[in-house]
């Protein structure tokens, strides 16, 4: 029981975090925003992919975006907590690293998919007012896309959580996560279509477990897939399952 109330009160603090933190909530829609009008309207003039306009088409990357940006640079909170030591005070709980990693995981978790409702709502009002045509926001398309965004979210999280627990300044960790993030975005098929790739780049963006995600979200919001669903939702749960074993075993091997 004791563990259960750790990981309620990791989590706990996280989310709270998140919700006082009005730049970070207002920064979760300007900037998707700003994509979406900005980018996908300024191409969308232009370009079109299968009959759907590129603003329509690019909306699933965004969602992918918000949920990478976030979960990723939420491992810099446990390069601050050590810093400050409040991840001492957090070891010395009778509670196993395991179960902190956990705790952190469904907080940072949490404060994303708030995120990515947000942006959800802001989809509905776009298709209802006719901006994005061919975007299909029904009930089930979205509990399947909150369902490949939950478990990508997951693996993101582990992976700035990683990250986190070995670094030892902020400025160390967001200039690896620079290298990081941004590969794995633009390499995930969520600005372009992942058929008829250069041969160059296909194994570049195949090896990405962010273009399957992306790609089961496009596939169920508009049609428009490579691969089968379930297969797609596979690749995103195994590489889930992969950073939250190297997680929690780099948790344990954390030094502060």
């Amino acid at each position: 029981m004791s563990e259960i109330k750790g990981i309620y009160a990791l989590w706990y603090r996280e989310t709270k975090v998140f919700l006082r933190e009005r730049s970070r909530v207002i920064s979760s829609i300007i900037n998707p925003l700003l994509w979406l009008l900005i980018i996908g309207g300024g191409l969308g003039s232009a370009v079109s992919f299968s009959g759907i306009n590129y603003q329509t088409f690019i909306y699933p990357g965004i969602l992918i975006q918000t949920a990478l940006f976030s979960s990723v640079f939420f491992g810099v909170y446990i390069v601050w907590d050590k810093k400050i030591d409040f991840m001492k005070e957090v070891l010395v709980a009778p509670m196993r690293r395991t179960s902190i990693f956990i705790g952190k995981i469904l907080g940072g978790s949490t404060d994303t998919l708030l995120q990515v409702l947000i942006l959800f709502v802001i989809g509905i009002i776009f298709m209802i007012g006719g901006i994005m045509p061919g975007l299909k926001l029904t009930p089930f398309s979205v509990l399947v896309s909150l369902a490949f965004l939950l478990v990508t979210t997951v693996g993101l999280v582990s992976i700035g959580l990683i990250l986190g627990s070995q670094m030892e300044s902020p400025e160390g960790f967001q200039l690896i996560i620079s290298f990081l993030i941004f590969p794995l975005f633009f390499l995930s098929g969520a600005l372009f279509p992942i058929t008829n790739l250069p041969g160059w780049l296909a194994p570049l963006i195949l090896a990405n477990p962010v273009t399957y995600a992306v790609d089961g979200i496009r596939g169920v919001m508009m049609g428009i897939s490579r691969f089968n669903l379930l297969f797609d939702f596979t690749l995103v749960c195994l590489f889930a399952l992969v950073m939250v074993l190297i997680g929690t075993y780099a948790f344990k091997k954390m030094k502060l």
